[in-house]
């Protein structure tokens, strides 16, 4: 059996949606399928009317997408024909014994006709017994080709509702630096950022050619003056370390502490000068009472 249907959508996005076992499960016309079915293998049952009669079928559909297998838009061959989408279905009468098996390729190509989009061309083949195998050649073709014409009808418009899903995005990139990790450079108001630069350089150079290396410590000890050192304290203050353990200045100025062997010496003997100049002043008044 051959037949041809439209589906008003473009071949990348027609074909992806035909390699979705369960979106094309549920746009065959009839179809009821399991709520607990994997989705990658529906299963349910199916009402197929073939002439004056109705059967009922429960099976199972399955979808080989070939190689293009969730790629971009799947144009292959001259014209932007898409490879071939291979549905396979099978199912056992629910009231009888007869079987069916089908297997369908559908390809998809583009169609002008009755407007942009895409045309599947349909080509199957149906093995079947029971009642379905009792039917005439031509009420099976009607009942193939309308259970095809309905299903391009509920693929649009399952499209409609539920589009395919698009190409998944690159990961993104390693973040920006923040504002705490960028790395500040020396400032250059500093008249010893170079010299500081110098002996790092000369220590490494010591430390590949060993001791008394060309540039080294001992050719820099005249390159920093006094008067580099006073500049830098002057323009950007006094180090962390000098702040910390040098004593305050001015009104907050501690008072030193009396040396040993000072004021102490004559307040010693004051005392017993004292004390003698007192007892002389008592014995000459009682000298004096007594002349009187």
């Amino acid at each position: 059996m051959e037949h041809e249907v439209y589906v008003p959508f473009p071949v990348g996005t027609v074909r992806q949606a035909l390699t979705e076992p369960e979106r094309v499960a549920r746009c065959v016309p009839g179809v009821q399928l399991d709520a607990d079915a994997a989705p990658h293998r529906p299963e349910g049952r199916l009402r197929l009317r073939i002439g004056g009669s109705t059967i009922t079928y429960r099976g199972v559909l399955t979808v080989d997408g070939g190689p293009d297998d969730g790629q971009g838009d799947g144009a292959s061959g001259a014209g932007g024909t898409a490879a071939p989408v291979v549905i396979e279905a099978s199912g056992t009468e629910i009231r009888g014994e007869g079987t069916v098996a089908l297997t369908l390729a559908v390809r998809p190509a583009p169609a002008a006709e009755p407007g942009p989009g895409t045309t599947l061309v349909c080509t199957g083949t149906v093995r079947s017994e029971g009642r379905l195998a009792a039917a005439d050649d031509r009420s099976a073709a009607t009942a193939g080709r309308r259970l095809l014409d309905r299903f391009a009808e509920n693929l649009a418009a399952d499209l409609r509702d539920r589009p395919v899903a698009e190409a998944p995005e690159e990961p993104p990139g390693p973040p920006a630096p923040g504002l705490f990790d960028t790395e500040v450079p020396p400032s250059s108001l500093d008249p010893l950022a170079d010299v500081d630069d110098a002996l790092e350089e000369a220590a490494f150079a010591d430390d590949e050619d060993g001791p008394g290396a060309v540039g080294g410590p001992e050719e820099l000890s005249g390159v920093v003056p006094a008067e580099a050192a006073h500049a830098r304290r002057t323009m950007i203050g006094r180090s962390a370390e000098e702040v910390d353990h040098a004593p305050p200045r001015g009104r907050y100025a501690p008072v030193p502490a009396p040396e040993p062997g000072g004021s102490s010496v004559p307040l010693r003997w004051a005392a017993p000068a004292a004390a003698v100049v007192l007892a002389s002043a008592v014995v000459v008044g009682r000298v004096l009472r007594r002349r009187r």
